[in-house]
């Protein structure tokens, strides 16, 4: 069963701090269509004062949560854009991350969103997100306990890694239609999938990446296609 989103923001600012000493959840303003704010790492964190040993230890214990990356950026705002893709549907937003995804597919209309994600402190995070921009979302930490139909999944940045790659059918599977962003893979090619858009983007904070992972594709997935 899908839980309502709650969480506790002191207990996010600890965890962060736990990690990355000194660094705090700022209130950023997203660069899309429409207001969109999140909880994200201070942007004035001196990132480039971390030594090795502070670098492995977030490494070890990841927070993507803290930061919007690029593909759900733009992913959040091809939604915007075209808000048909989720108008009164029921749309699943899988690895959500820090929520982007889902609070704008909210923001344009769909008929019920839950953020999934198997980081408890990512589905806390989408939570205190949600709130924010007075958005209403289920969560699920195991996207297997889903039920009933989904007329969209949207995934974004989920495959950095390649063992993630066996999830594209399950999701054509399992869904009506998929909407998925991702920067990392130039030469995706998989059955069900074709690419309908690209678009330039950075993630906030603005980690400096190449270009290579500012050029953002957008895919359409559908059972059958």
């Amino acid at each position: 069963m899908n839980r309502l989103a709650s969480y506790d923001l002191s207990a996010l600012q600890s965890q962060l701090q736990s990690v990355l000493p000194g660094a705090r959840l700022d209130i950023a303003n997203l660069p899309v269509r429409r207001p969109l704010s999140l909880y994200l790492l201070n942007a004035d964190y001196p990132q480039g004062e971390l030594d090795a040993q502070a670098v492995q230890f977030v490494m070890d214990n990841p927070l993507y949560w803290v930061f919007c990356w690029a593909s759900g950026l733009v992913l959040a705002d091809w939604l915007f854009e075209q808000p048909e893709w989720v108008r009164g549907k029921r749309v699943v937003d899988f690895g959500c991350g820090s929520g982007v995804a889902a609070i704008a597919a909210g923001l344009a209309g769909a008929g019920e969103v839950i953020a999934c994600d198997i980081d408890p402190q990512a589905l806390a995070a989408t939570a205190a997100n949600s709130a924010l921009n007075q958005v209403n979302l289920a969560l699920a930490a195991d996207f297997h306990d889903i039920e009933g139909p989904i007329d969209l999944l949207i995934v974004a940045d989920v495959l950095y890694d390649r063992s993630n790659f066996p999830w594209l059918e399950t999701f054509i599977t399992r869904a009506d239609r998929v909407l998925l962003a991702d920067s990392r893979v130039k030469d995706f090619d998989f059955p069900g999938y074709r690419q309908i858009a690209a678009r330039d983007a950075h993630t906030l904070p603005d980690l400096d990446e190449s270009p290579e992972f500012r050029d953002v594709r957008i895919y359409e997935g559908l059972s059958g296609a």
